[in-house]
């Protein structure tokens, strides 16, 4: 089968943000991280820049086309000797991929022209499994893979794909994409050079090797721990999905990138009941690695037991307050907000557009002097991080806002090369059947100096939101509207009632100008995001310290 999608100039990319409970549920916002994994102040990440950390590119990964097999015996290595580098010949063994064809497809997509042409190929394993009421109700295995072949033309993209990887079809899906462009032919590609990237996350062989047995165990853990917690849990669902993604990228440019990515991630989600009173909680945990993963707070136990606490305690609950007063956010999970409100506003392609609310505002203040925001893809391990991006480049720490002044947006190879800006390694796409487009990673506000309790001693009245459901932003103007799953009512200093029904409303831009103390004590979350945008889903983090805003509206029914 052959797919083709053609761009108009610009690309048609949604205008709204958003972030949905049911495909990531709510996080447990009490991990933490190691200090040593990620930069806790200041001051530390790089600048937005073409540099990475990895060093220059090697050179002629395919100098000569019979020179294939010397790269694949000497050059990646034995499998015994170095499993990560199993993603590199992949689809040359598997599917009888060879240069010779890599070249003939570059060749045909740049066939009536076109500035840039790249074949993304794709093949996934995955795993799912689902727990209701102590019940498997889902349980499926499969595998897919393909390839999409883009053409960039000015403005414009043309692409196809397809799940038969014969050349024939290849080749033919090649000439589709290649329709977009109208000119005389390019010459085609002759050699490639491999993108150096590091090592985030070693394949875990082991875990993915075990059968359904070990990983239906990791739910009913779950679920039996949330039943023991309270009586009140009425109601106990859990799931658990893993997949192994390995992608082969080569471009027009030369560029040759590959890349084996794990995943997995654990649910639970449960509901309690008092008289007429239902509530609901959920917790979840995962990242790039394998089943070992799920210890300490990412357990079985551990999810389930913060899952039974959350809708426990908002039996309990009085009726948030309404009107404008201080907010203060809790570490972690409350990280959502910040991706929301502000990170997709930060994607160049919505301001190459100019349909941000921070288009052309690079060097002007758009926060508080203490706000320093990173999207960093480099941590190793975390649900949001790659070793490349999904159009080859090594993934980068970026600083987006530094001491509340706007530095940089984070951007893909299109978006770099008609915005004449460094290209941030921020290409992404759910599969080979979707163009890829700049997306986040890990994205995170840097700890400050406050100490979180005297944040909370420093408010008269507000609100403690520390863990957040779903929300939804409007990118145009930055307006946003996120439901509290877990807050509080601080009052004289102390943190007292929990409240429900609280929603937090503002404007993204403006809030953060209303940030005045910053802890220090950031977290991210644990590592079971996953981001919206046209249409396309990837896997993202977040994260904060604490924070207070000043001014912020809160929604709700009591007073």
């Amino acid at each position: 089968m052959v797919m083709m999608v053609v761009m108009v100039p610009g690309g048609e990319c949604s205008r709204r943000g958003s972030h949905n409970e049911e495909q990531c549920y709510s996080q447990n916002f009490l991990h933490g991280l190691n200090p040593s994994t990620i930069p806790l102040r200041r001051g530390a990440p790089k600048r937005c820049s073409t540099k990475t950390a990895n060093g220059p590119a090697s050179k002629a990964v395919f100098p000569h086309r019979n020179e294939q097999q010397a790269y694949t015996e000497n050059t990646m290595g034995a499998q015994a000797a170095s499993s990560n580098l199993s993603h590199k010949r992949y689809f040359f063994e598997k599917f009888g991929i060879t240069e010779r064809l890599l070249e003939r497809c570059l060749g045909e997509a740049l066939s009536a022209g076109g500035d840039y042409a790249d074949l993304y190929f794709e093949s996934v394993a995955a795993t799912a499994l689902g727990v209701d009421e102590q019940i498997v109700k889902s349980a499926s295995q499969g595998t897919s893979a393909g390839c999409g072949i883009r053409v960039l033309s000015g403005e414009r993209t043309g692409y196809a794909y397809t799940d038969n990887l014969s050349p024939e079809r290849l080749l033919h899906a090649a000439r589709t994409a290649a329709l977009i462009a109208s000119g005389p032919a390019r010459q085609p590609i002759q050699g490639f050079t491999e993108t150096r990237s590091a090592d985030l996350y070693p394949v875990p062989l082991g875990g993915f090797d075990l059968d359904l047995a070990a990983r239906l165990e990791l739910i009913l853990r779950a679920d039996r721990a949330a039943r023991a917690y309270d009586p009140r849990i009425v109601q106990v669902r859990a799931g658990y999905s893993e997949e192994l993604r390995r992608i082969l990228v080569v471009a027009s440019d030369g560029a040759f990138a590959s890349d084996t990515q794990p995943l997995c991630r654990l649910n639970v989600f449960v509901i309690a009941k008092e008289d007429a009173i239902t509530t609901r909680g959920s917790a979840g945990g995962g990242g790039r690695a394998g089943l070992e993963q799920f210890v300490g707070s990412k357990s079985p136990e551990g999810l389930a037991q913060e899952a039974a606490r959350g809708a426990v305690l908002q039996l309990g609950a009085v009726p948030a307050p309404a009107g404008e007063m201080q907010v203060v956010l809790g570490p972690g999970w409350p990280g959502i907000l910040l991706h929301e409100a502000v990170g997709h506003g930060l994607e160049a392609d919505f301001n190459r557009k100019k349909t941000s609310a921070f288009t052309g505002l690079i060097g002007q203040p758009v926060a508080s002097p203490k706000v320093t925001v990173v999207d960093n893809g480099t941590i190793a391990g975390r649900r949001g991080s790659l070793n490349v991006d999904d159009e080859g480049s090594p993934t980068q720490e970026i600083v987006l806002i530094e001491n509340g002044v706007l530095k940089g947006y984070l951007s893909d190879k299109l978006s770099a090369r008609l915005m004449n800006m460094p290209n941030t390694g921020s290409g992404r796409r759910e599969s080979y059947q979707a163009i890829p487009m700049p997306r986040m990673t890990n994205t995170y506000m840097l700890s400050g100096e406050d100490d979180p309790q005297d944040i909370l001693r420093s408010v008269k009245r507000g609100l403690y939101a520390v863990n957040f459901g779903g929300g939804q932003v409007d990118i145009t103007n930055g307006k946003f509207v996120f439901s509290a799953s877990e807050a509080y009512l601080i009052e004289d200093g102390k943190v007292t009632a929990p409240v429900r029904d609280a929603t937090l409303i503002g404007n993204g831009p403006e809030a953060l100008k209303y940030v005045s103390m910053v802890g220090n004590d950031l977290k991210l979350d644990e590592g079971i995001g996953t981001c919206g945008k046209d249409g396309q889903s990837v896997p993202v983090g977040v994260g904060m310290p604490t924070i207070k805003l000043d001014r912020m509206t809160v929604g709700g029914t009591g007073r």
